[in-house]
């Protein structure tokens, strides 16, 4: 059966390919490609490389990959912070794909993460019979990483305790971490380093301490606030999702520009002309959510529609996006809906048809 999700590595391997053949500058000790190679896998190439197209993997600031990248060469771990739905976790994979190769060392912070996420645990059944060796040992992916060289990626690390974050510390700033059962004292290879994401929405639920600061050097991922721009990722990623699930239609484009700019006023709180104010729900009506949104909408239209995306398909994915944090939100919606949607041409008039039938102001 086919797989549904393919690592950046694995999906974008002919790009990867093209990139290494092509790369004549000096790559870092363990990188599999140069600084400005990797800048060019992430935000792509305006000509083929060896005759490959180069895509963009992230629509942003230049200048932010350029120093994330030179964070991941440099003695400090690299931390995407931002809000939830900026593509912090996005931009790692593909970091992680284009410097070692492989996306898939990955701890996911929860508040149930352990100590052995970070280090090592061990199978039971052969430390029984056999005592502490290396065949018992199950390596984490941090300590898989540092015996290879290569990236580790931590998501969501203020999901996890204070304690646990702090088994970080001696990681980063000694590059080596000990395995006392087997007196053994893993350093880490050339090429290792750790990019971690943190959502600002979580900021006090597990607050870093100021020495495992220290060891990050961080980068804020912004919310993207130009419409050309976000509607360009939006219909990319939808189009992306389309292909991997084969499933969907296909959004015309002033679909996508009415849920984008609809996405983009509720956020701001005021619409686009600066004339009216508007009321913002608490859900994180992130850049996200809008390609969920719009990619839910092609299903919807192609299962149970004519075949072809109109707004009522996303004002039915809209309100369970809307109402996700809190049931009252589809009030916000249906008021923005009468205020700001009322009255614009297109896509906007069966819009507000449509969500007077299917959003319940309550």
């Amino acid at each position: 059966m086919a797989e549904i999700r393919l690592p950046a590595e694995r999906k974008y391997e002919t790009e990867l390919a093209a990139l290494t053949k092509a790369d004549k500058d000096a790559r870092p000790p363990g990188w599999s490609l140069s600084p400005k190679a990797v800048e060019t896998y992430i935000l792509g190439a305006d000509k083929p490389v060896g005759g490959v197209t180069i895509t963009p993997k992230y629509v942003g600031d230049r200048s932010l990959v350029q120093v994330a990248i030179a964070t991941l060469a440099s003695d400090r771990a690299l931390m995407l912070a931002g809000e939830p739905g900026t593509a912090k976790s996005w931009l790692s994979e593909h970091l992680s794909a284009a410097i070692s190769g492989t996306s898939t060392l990955v701890v996911q912070g929860t508040a149930g993460t352990s100590e052995e996420h970070i280090k090592y645990g061990w199978n039971y059944a052969l430390l029984l019979a056999e005592g502490p060796s290396q065949k018992a040992l199950v390596p984490s992916p941090v300590l898989r990483a540092m015996r290879e060289g290569r990236c580790a990626r931590f998501e969501e690390i203020t999901r996890t305790s204070s304690e646990i974050q702090d088994s970080l510390i001696s990681i980063l700033s000694e590059k080596q971490t000990s395995i006392p059962e087997l007196n053994e004292i893993v350093t880490a290879q050339r090429g290792f380093n750790i990019i971690a994401t943190a959502n600002t929405r979580d900021r006090g639920v597990n607050e870093m301490s100021a020495a495992l600061k220290r060891r990050f050097n961080f980068v804020t991922v912004p919310v993207v606030e130009d419409l050309e721009q976000e509607i360009k990722i939006v219909t990319r990623r939808e189009a992306e999702l389309r292909s991997d699930y084969q499933v969907g239609a296909e959004p015309p484009a002033d679909i996508a520009r009415m849920l984008v700019t609809l996405f983009q006023e509720l956020r701001a709180g005021v619409t686009k002309d600066g004339k009216t104010k508007l009321k913002t729900p608490s859900a994180v009506l992130s850049t996200a959510e809008a390609i969920s949104v719009l990619f839910n909408s092609g299903i919807l239209a192609q299962s149970f529609g004519g075949g072809k995306v109109t707004a009522e398909d996303v004002t039915r994915s809209l309100v369970g996006a809307i109402a996700k944090e809190n049931a009252d939100d589809v009030k916000v919606l249906r008021e923005y809906v009468e205020t700001a949607a009322k009255g614009r041409p297109g896509p906007w008039k069966e819009l507000v048809a449509s969500a007077r039938q299917h959003v319940k102001a309550g």
